[in-house]
């Protein structure tokens, strides 16, 4: 039997085995006795009395740990020109005054905070900070229209926003105030407080009864502890596009969220604790979510957030020049950023500018990877390119090449097996189980329920 084969069995046949055996690679504040159990409701709840913190998790720990002098979030702004690293200590630092900041405000733990916010430091320490104090975020994409950030609104109903100025795109400034404001204004929940990060591109008008500068308050506020929350309370809330034209509201709880994370770092993408990771997308998106700010500080890693796109920030070479600079060990992205680094370079020539040496793996992910991109990338990097699925609502892949704990031979089209922990079947339309070579519906089973 194959280390994949044992190790999704282990998981399928004796999946609270396997569970309590990864949930203990993660620092709890109280381990839970019980791995498994059902909510009054009937639901499937994982480590139902187990105690912890996120942050904690993914910033407290490695400083306690003696690892807080290494770099957790590398920043690199091409539309700003600014280049910034942090180290687990100084994020930890920085996002205990930040929850601070929230905590002087009336946030309290269950508390609800949106974040709309461009693809900046304080975006991600902002999330983590709500985290310390165990209030839920919920981050809406900067730059989304004022009616979207409206039904986001009352839906969360926020005790405050946390927001930017501005956001920086190519050769573009595009204020954010005037959105969240027009937001406000045109929904039935109103928070109490609005948080106003100014950045020197664009200075924003501040509502002197509502809105409070970000600089001054982080100035004065204390550091704050993490506060223990228990393995079943929420940690954010996500917005998803449905078939009905309303965004639905993912809620994803702590603990099962973190031993994910952690495991997938390990069995999905091959990273060592010391490495440097970086899924180029935005932490609007679940991939930001899972990959730039938690799975990466969990495990241990460095993870690089880019405020720029894979072309025109200067050219299509950006990526390349990324992996080169800092090392990159493993690249996840979704294919249209290469395709459209394959419109602007269709030799690849910007790639011989650059030492990806480094650079083992590629992931792509966030829609199908059509076989001529795949098949380009690999070309022209000479490195593994390797499809996987997933989605908002799991958080992590539910199928792909487990190159932590097997290598598998890739195939255009295919992202390989399901994630231990996931049961994946083909059925029909009667919900029947059919063979190769067919073309119909495909949905998960209900065993995918038990995934963590």
């Amino acid at each position: 039997m194959s280390a994949y084969q044992k190790e999704y069995q282990w998981a399928e046949q004796q999946p609270e085995s396997f569970w309590e055996h990864q949930a203990s690679k993660i620092d709890w504040f109280e381990a839970p006795k019980t791995i498994l159990a059902k909510d009054d409701n009937g639901i499937e709840r994982w480590y139902p009395d187990g105690v912890m913190n996120t942050s904690w998790l993914a910033l407290d720990y490695h400083c306690e740990q003696g690892r807080g002098d290494n770099t957790a979030l590398i920043y690199d702004s091409p539309v700003t020109g600014t280049k910034q690293s942090y180290s687990y200590q100084e994020m930890r630092d920085k996002v205990a005054k930040i929850a601070g900041m929230l905590a002087a405000q009336g946030v309290v733990k269950g508390d609800r905070v949106i974040i709309y916010m461009p693809m900046i430091p304080e975006a991600a320490m902002a999330m983590l900070a709500c985290a310390r104090l165990g209030a839920i975020h919920s981050v809406v994409f900067g730059g989304f229209a004022p009616n979207e950030l409206a039904v986001r609104i009352e839906d969360a109903e926020p005790k405050v926003i946390m927001t930017a100025s501005c956001g920086i795109e190519i050769n573009k400034v595009l204020p954010y105030k005037p959105l969240v404001d027009q937001a406000i204004m045109d929904s039935r929940w109103k928070p109490e407080k609005v948080f106003v990060l100014q950045r020197p591109q664009c200075v924003a008008e501040l509502n002197q009864e509502r809105d409070l500068d970000w600089g001054d308050k982080y100035q004065k506020a204390l550091p704050h502890d993490c506060v223990p929350v228990l393995a079943t309370d929420p940690l954010y809330i996500l917005y998803t596009s449905g078939t009905t034209g309303k965004p639905k509201g993912v809620v994803r709880d702590n603990g099962g969220h973190a031993v994910a994370m952690k495991y997938s770092m390990s069995a999905i993408y091959n990273m060592p604790t010391d490495g440097v990771f970086w899924a180029a997308s935005d932490v609007g998106w679940v991939v930001g979510h899972s990959y730039i700010v938690y799975a990466p500080l969990i495990h241990g890693c460095t993870s690089i957030l880019f405020e720029g796109k894979p072309v025109r920030t200067p050219d299509p070479g950006a990526f390349w020049r990324v992996c080169e600079e800092y090392k990159v060990k493993v690249l996840f992205s979704a294919p249209t950023a290469f395709r459209a680094i394959k419109k602007e370079d269709p030799e690849g020539t910007e790639l011989d500018k650059y030492d990806l040496s480094s650079l083992e793996s590629i992931f792509m992910a966030g829609e199908r990877l059509d076989p001529p991109t795949l098949e380009w990338v690999q070309h022209h990097t000479q490195k593994p390119v390797i499809d996987h699925w997933w989605q908002t609502e799991t958080g992590w892949a539910i199928s792909s090449n487990p190159v932590g704990i097997e290598s598998m031979p890739i195939k255009a089209g295919s992202s390989t097996k399901p994630s231990p922990g996931f049961k994946v079947e083909i059925l029909n339309e009667l919900g029947e189980p059919v063979g190769p070579n067919q073309q119909v519906l495909s949905r998960l089973s209900d065993h995918c329920r038990r995934a963590v």
